[in-house]
């Protein structure tokens, strides 16, 4: 019964968003226990602190999820980006290497980048970040740093590592350097 729940919600997860989702049927098959401990991941990295700071947590989640995947992993987070309001110009400039034109996003998409290759330049950021939306905003980029490389990672690490892949923003495809 568990198993049928859980195929249900990855079937719809791929319908909607057009999205890949056979490592999630093999994992429901090989532990139920194991799909469910995967479906509380959105939890932790989900957490986006006050309704201001949505802007730079989805800069820090991309930032992340680019460094660990420029594929399926990347056009999800674009995806979901774009039908909770995020403007597609701003989120290309990130993904194309152009955070200072993105504005709260691109600072956001700085943050995780510093943190994530443990560049000093964080701290400042960091500072920008908490100054201008708030300590629970950096929270949340700081979350949002750490684990937009888990799916990519786990996906490679159960075989269905994709290679990089142009990737849509809102009708603008753009093929990224790898």
């Amino acid at each position: 019964m568990i198993r049928a729940f859980l195929h249900s919600f990855a079937r719809k997860m791929s319908r909607r968003y057009n999205y890949d989702t056979t490592y999630m049927h093999e994992i429901i098959e090989a532990s139920p226990g194991a799909a469910i401990a995967l479906g509380r991941l959105p939890g932790f990295y989900k957490y986006r602190g006050p309704k201001a700071g949505i802007t730079v947590w989805i800069g820090a989640l991309l930032a992340s999820t680019l460094e660990g995947d420029c594929g399926p992993c990347a056009q999800l987070v674009v995806d979901m980006a774009l039908e909770k309001g995020a403007d597609a110009g701003v989120l290309q400039a990130c993904a194309e290497g152009r955070p200072e034109d993105a504005g709260a996003m691109g600072l956001g998409f700085r943050y995780a980048r510093a943190a994530i290759s443990g560049d000093l330049d964080v701290d400042a950021l960091a500072r920008e970040i908490e100054g201008e939306f708030g300590r629970k905003a950096l929270i949340s980029c700081a979350y949002a740093a750490a684990s937009g490389r888990i799916y990519p990672v786990i996906k490679r690490g159960l075989g269905h590592g994709k290679a990089c892949q142009r990737l849509d923003f809102a009708g603008k495809t753009v093929k990224l350097a790898a």
